[in-house]
């Protein structure tokens, strides 16, 4: 090799080993001063790492000095970038970064170089449009588009994404031509934790199956309808895809006046205390009888304050289901245009940044919560402080001896956030709520999609994750995770899946590779619960063969959701029963059919 370190005291070999480790001793110094370098590094894990300490493991944060309510000076002569969004308390953290609706003095924009103007717009339907806008001056040549009615990107609710982004992405391509423009995720910044809802009577939680023939006020496709629809399959129930007729074998959705989460709850108010029905078109084994029945609203989907109105109003009604049981449900999506992020990926991946420090802030000191607070209620012009601030933590109360719970968002910081995506850990919670979604959009067509649309737009095109692994030196704290240490008590869903094995083997059929894929994806979305899986078998073969059968085949099941990154102390028991609990008559092979099943439930 030659005497590369010219000194004849050293042999070849001695001087091979230096070299080798003054180069180690370089790549690791580099390693550890570039957390972006760090960070973009994905484990691959048989399953989650999971601690004994209590779930928000906030540790020391250095504190940030808080911003001022006065308008930057410094970043006036930088390109003006906009976003819109609705006004939730998630979003908080990127606000306060901002220091309001524009930037201020000594925020964390202002600090990473970011011109930003944040706007509330609470319509689907208007944030679409200025997205279009922004693009077709973007089209004509404007570097920065720059009129009031354009913006770069939105922030949505992420289990949203699947819709929002393919329906725009359908009117792109007609516009430009086939994927020209493009829209994506490009990160998260804070998540509904209990604010978004599923409202009925004490029986639905006590007795799932007591939903069937039900009717649930929502708006279509929306994330409370996605709350209440989990709810459904997490519990073996059915969902009557067309919301203009009633199956008295399902749980029935009635489309809420003008798509205002604020109606579905005023109509269950109203149908519960005026006696108000809705006309459906009867429907028996998926055909019309030809009769119309009337029927009241039983339940509503619904978040604050519509959850509020409920309570306020009617006794008896408690919140089923929320994004506190299906926890990495509903993020706050950043979705921008993707042609301009790639021309301007410091702006993009800077603006996260600022709004992930922004958040490890609100998580460490309270002082941050309340300008946090303060800036929500100048950007969005609604409510105040004290409102915001309760947001943060969600509220309870107890009437007539029931106990309902209202509120409650998390915010994200740079650790919770690369979790969420799987970046540190294996497990894409993202994909998992995406693929979901997509799923519920094909099966229940909300809105006619698979009419309007007609394609979801798959997940890797969907989601970029280059502006988030770009961010480079950035201080977080630990992220949240969940807390299996406890023994759960109380069942959140408890489903009976017809998973399909070979004749007289625990090996999970081919044939229910979807099904499985859809469990996981359901369980990966309530990850805060705990599990017990119980094999069943029919009456084939001896009694002792199935009982030994069943415990294989919940065993399969959960060998499955391991190698895929459920964690193994998330399973608090795995059971079979045999054939001692059938469900059904074991004289018919459709009877035989119900009783082969593995039944999961969701504790906390």
């Amino acid at each position: 090799m030659g005497k590369i370190l010219r000194t004849q005291k050293l042999t070849t070999f001695s001087e091979l080993l230096i070299v080798i480790a003054v180069i180690g001793a370089i790549l690791a110094g580099v390693y550890y001063a570039s957390p972006g370098i760090r960070t973009s590094i994905s484990k691959q894990l048989s399953g989650m790492d999971v601690n004994q300490t209590d779930v928000n493991n906030v540790t020391n944060a250095e504190k940030i000095e808080i911003p001022s309510k006065d308008i930057s000076t410094e970043v006036s002569e930088k390109p003006l970038v906009r976003i819109a969004g609705y006004a939730w308390n998630a979003q908080s953290g990127i606000i306060v970064a901002n220091g309001g609706p524009k930037t201020t003095k000594g925020s964390l924009m202002e600090k990473n170089g970011v011109n930003l103007e944040i706007i509330r717009q609470d319509w689907l339907s208007e944030l679409r449009n200025m997205q279009m806008k922004f693009i077709e001056e973007f089209d004509k040549g404007q570097a920065f588009p720059s009129s009031d009615k354009s913006v770069f990107a939105v922030m949505i609710m992420g289990d949203g994404a699947p819709f929002y982004i393919s329906s725009v992405q359908k009117a792109l391509d007609e516009k430009y031509g086939k994927d020209k423009y493009h829209l994506q995720v490009m990160g998260v910044v804070g998540m509904s934790y209990g604010e978004d809802k599923l409202i009925g009577p004490p029986s639905w939680k006590s007795d799932p199956k007591s939903m069937k023939g039900a009717v649930i006020s929502a708006v279509l496709g929306d994330g409370d309808w996605v709350t209440t629809v989990n709810y459904c399959f997490a519990n073996g129930l059915k969902v009557n895809p067309d919301p203009t007729t009633y199956d008295a074998d399902a749980v029935n959705i009635y489309p809420s006046e003008n798509d205002d989460y604020i109606k579905s709850a005023e109509e269950l108010i109203k149908s519960q205390t005026t006696g108000w029905t809705v006309s459906l078109k009867e429907v028996v084994n998926g055909k019309l009888t030809g009769k119309t029945v009337s029927r009241k609203i039983d339940g509503c989907a619904t978040w604050t304050p519509g959850d509020k109105t409920v309570f306020d109003k009617l006794s008896g009604f408690i919140d089923i289901v929320s994004t506190k049981e299906f926890n990495n449900q509903m993020p706050t999506a950043v979705i921008g245009v993707k042609e301009w992020a790639t021309k301007n990926p410091e702006i993009v991946s800077n603006i996260l940044k600022s709004a992930l420090v922004a958040s490890n802030q609100i998580k460490n000191y309270e002082d941050w919560k309340v300008r946090a607070s303060e800036a929500i209620t100048d950007t969005y012009k609604m409510e105040t402080p004290e409102y915001w601030y309760k947001m943060f933590k969600g509220q309870s109360a107890t009437k007539n001896g029931l106990t309902y719970n209202m509120g409650g968002s998390k915010v994200f910081n740079y650790a919770d956030a690369m979790q969420y995506f799987g970046l540190t850990d294996g497990v894409n919670r993202y994909k998992s709520v995406y693929n979901q979604v997509s799923g519920y959009l094909k099966d229940l067509n909300p809105f006619g999609f698979n009419e309007n649309v007609g394609e979801v737009v798959p997940y890797d095109q969907a989601v970029n994750l280059f502006f988030l692994k770009n961010i480079n030196d950035i201080e977080s704290t630990s992220a949240d995770k969940a807390d299996y240490s406890n023994q759960a008590t109380e069942v959140v869903a408890s489903g009976e899946w017809k998973i399909n094995f070979n004749s007289g083997s625990a090996e999970i059929s081919s044939t229910s590779s979807k099904e499985v894929e859809k469990i996981y994806n359901l369980l990966v979305q309530a990850e805060n619960t705990k599990l017990t899986v119980v094999g069943h078998t029919d009456n084939v073969g001896n009694p002792d063969g199935n009982l030994a059968l069943s415990k294989s085949r919940a065993q399969a099941v959960v060998d499955y959701l391991k190698q895929k990154g459920i964690p193994a102390s998330r399973f608090q028991l795995i059971d079979g029963k045999g054939q001692n609990e059938p469900l059904s008559s074991n004289n018919t092979p459709a009877g035989k059919a119900l009783n082969r099943r593995v039944v999961i439930t969701l504790l906390k």
